[in-house]
């Protein structure tokens, strides 16, 4: 074990990446937290507020991951063309 250690640092926190999680953690809080839909009212076309919330997270979810995605792959690219300027 002659080799140095890494002195890579680890993750970096950036703003983006704070954005990206909380549009990935928002459906899971949304739909642990029983208590804030478990419920019958309102009524929204004959469908109990119960499945039409759960429902109306589907979609949701879909869009919050689709714009961490989006958000995910600009910060990939950004980073990449920042280490190829850096080492010119």
């Amino acid at each position: 074990m002659s080799q140095a250690p890494e002195t890579g640092r680890g993750p970096v926190v950036t703003p983006v990446r704070v954005v990206i999680a909380l549009c990935l953690v928002a459906p899971f809080v949304a739909m642990l937290w029983v208590g804030s839909y478990a419920k019958a009212d309102p009524v929204v076309i004959g469908i109990p507020f119960f499945y039409w919330y759960q429902m109306l997270w589907v979609v949701v979810s879909t869009v919050l991951t689709m714009i961490a995605y989006k958000l995910w792959q600009r910060d990939q690219r950004a980073r990449s063309t920042s280490k190829g300027g850096a080492a010119r």
